[in-house]
């Protein structure tokens, strides 16, 4: 297959979204429709992908550079419609070099849209000879989509708008996808001649089609599955979208050895990777770069940023971003980690422990209501609960050293910077300013007063 140029219309505003994002950067499973678009485009490996812009410009410009940094950049002028946004990325492609071969066009606002799709049409286009061919698909609900209107012998007349369809047009279920193949001559000679003679008053992409029929032939693919070319218009139809994408996920995870107890209530994106005999339990979210090992359990109702998980390890109603967990380690119930944690094989973060930047080295236990922050907890040591690491003092973000076989004891706060040797004892309460020696006990002074028979000044009797 030749691709000479993919055109990804993402120039409109996408009103009923009712949202200061562009539709086009709104996003699915952690990656936008437009990304998403891009990505599958960029899997036919044209020569160039041009990505068409209009409706905050500058904003969805920026983001289709940083998806691919060759991309070009069509700006629509303010003569409004998909065909003149064509027009518009035509020009700019013949300023660029000759256009000879396949262009691929597609709406911006498909997240499913994926290459197997887009080759399956390519392949269906050139073997064909076809001038142009459409990508169609079957509705039981065509509401809002252009109608492919055929001849009695099943080839393409015309698609119909809904605003301009009659009754009779409007029945069929055959809808109009907005991704098409063209040949590259064709498509230059039909988009010449397109004007807004239309309910709208835009100039249609879908006309063109009218116009390649006069020269050529116009053929049409349908696709299999109808989630691959949906489209999202609003908040509604992205959540009935995003279900049906998590659920296609979800069951690719199962199908590989993962125990996912509740697909229903069980999000994971793209670019997570799981390993067989892990279990994820209801209520989880995996976003990102998030990696799982095998026998590990994540959940319930837990959420993994850029995480990795190793074998056998266990998170528990937690939130957990960019961290590594080691063998065996068990994180929660009610823990917050923070982004830069490296807790070692078998360590402990126990209920209500925040952590950032901290590394917990094997055998180590934090176990409940405990902040360590920036922080360097060596191995087989245990912090009593209501610990603090006071690691800002207004300006800086100042590290503690707590060595190996330590045994702190409950409501200790260290001021950082300092450090604290191995085989160390510390007293409850205590506030450990300076550095301690290794095998060493410490306490702060704290003398407790008794005031008997007392009571607070609005109770006492003044008489």
């Amino acid at each position: 297959m030749s691709i000479t140029a993919a055109i990804i219309l993402a120039a409109g505003e996408g009103t009923r979204m009712k949202s200061s994002t562009p539709k086009v950067l709104h996003s699915l499973a952690g990656k936008t429709f437009l990304q998403r678009v891009m990505r599958a485009v960029e899997a036919t490996c044209p020569q160039s992908i041009a990505v068409v812009v209009r409706h905050q410009g500058e904003v969805v410009a920026s983001a289709a550079r940083s998806y691919n940094n060759d991309a070009v950049i069509v700006n629509q002028d303010e003569i409004p419609g998909t065909g003149r946004a064509v027009q518009c990325a035509l020009e700019e492609l013949k300023a660029r070099g000759d256009l000879d071969g396949t262009i691929v066009i597609a709406a911006g606002d498909m997240p499913m849209l994926d290459a197997d799709t887009l080759n399956t049409l390519i392949a269906e286009h050139e073997k064909s000879g076809n001038g142009a061919t459409i990508l169609s698909c079957k509705l039981e609900n065509p509401f809002g989509y252009g109608r492919i209107i055929r001849d009695s012998a099943g080839g393409f007349v015309r698609i119909v708008e809904q605003k301009d369809g009659t009754d009779e047009e409007l029945a069929v279920n055959e809808v109009n996808t907005s991704v098409y193949a063209f040949d590259a001559r064709v498509l230059m000679q039909s988009i010449e001649t397109l004007n807004s003679s239309n309910a709208q008053g835009e100039f249609y992409l879908t006309d063109a089609l009218s116009n390649a029929r006069e020269i050529s032939q116009v053929g049409i693919s349908v696709v299999d599955n109808p989630l691959r070319v949906e489209g999202v218009n609003d908040r509604v139809q992205l959540a009935k979208l995003a279900k049906a994408y998590n659920r296609e996920i979800c069951e690719y995870w199962m199908r590989e050895g993962v125990s996912i107890l509740d697909p229903e209530a069980t999000w994971i994106e793209d670019d997570v990777v799981l390993e067989a005999d892990c279990v994820i339990l209801p209520g989880s979210y995996l976003q990102g770069e998030t990696h799982v090992a095998t026998e590990a359990v994540i959940g319930p109702d837990t959420t993994l940023i850029d995480a990795v998980i190793d074998r056998g390890a266990r998170v528990e109603r937690s939130r957990v971003e960019k961290t590594h967990i080691g063998e065996e380690a068990n994180i929660g119930p009610w823990t917050y980690l923070r982004p830069g944690n490296d807790l070692a094989q078998g360590t402990k973060a126990g209920a209500f422990v925040e952590m950032k930047n901290a590394h917990i080295d094997e055998g180590t236990k934090v176990p409940h209501l405990s902040y360590v922050g920036d922080a360097h907890i060596a191995h087989h040591t245990n912090i009593g609960g209501g610990t603090i690491t006071a690691n800002y003092d207004g300006v800086h973000k100042n590290r503690t050293e707590i060595g190996s076989n330590v045994h702190v004891g409950a409501g200790n706060m260290f001021v950082a910077p300092v450090r604290v040797g191995d085989h160390v004892t510390t007293g409850s309460g205590s506030v450990i300013r300076h550095n301690v020696p290794d095998d060493a006990m410490v306490y702060s002074e704290n003398t407790q007063h008794v005031v008997e028979n007392w009571k607070p000044k609005w109770e006492r009797n003044d008489e």
